[in-house]
């Protein structure tokens, strides 16, 4: 009888096919990342609130922040967020920014985690999203498009059958 490993290789190939791992980043956050977030984002707008900061783009500004995204292994955050009242993001997100080293020191003392993670700042867009998707909603051309397509519903009957009355 002839031994091959040939059979063995390709089983093998596929074994390992099978068993690789799933990238967890482009997954769904964890509990404990949302957990986590949630009380950096609280931290961060009880240390903006203190407004001990020296810098003169954040004297007296109102910040809001919006959401926390940290990384699984909770050692990098992304922090979202928007003047109070509207107004130039881009300068605040840049004031932010330069102060990232006393917001980590600030988060280690007041978040108790085994490492504070490096925190960035960018600037929320998810209002101005929604309010370009109302304005799209509210133009007239679809407007005029949705109204068409409801009275065509309501030709076919709009009963459920999906069919003509007979």
């Amino acid at each position: 009888a002839t031994f091959s490993l040939k059979g063995r290789r390709e089983r093998g190939k596929d074994r390992d096919t099978y068993m690789t791992r799933k990238k967890r980043s482009s997954s769904a956050p964890g509990q404990r990342q949302l957990r986590v977030g949630e009380e950096i984002r609280h931290a961060l707008t009880d240390i903006i609130a203190q407004d001990s900061l020296d810098d003169p783009d954040l004297a007296g500004r109102m910040v809001t922040v919006t959401q926390v995204s940290i990384s699984p292994d909770l050692r990098n955050a992304t922090a979202f967020v928007t003047p109070f009242g509207g107004g130039e993001a881009d300068k605040l997100v840049a004031a932010l920014n330069r102060a990232h080293g006393f917001f980590r020191r600030e988060l280690a003392r007041m978040v108790k985690l085994q490492f504070s993670p490096q925190i960035r700042f960018r600037a929320d867009e998810s209002f101005e999203q929604v309010d370009r998707i109302e304005r799209l909603l509210h133009d007239p051309v679809v407007a005029r498009d949705l109204a068409r397509t409801s009275d065509d519903a309501d030709e076919d009957g709009g009963d459920g059958e999906g069919g003509n009355a007979a």
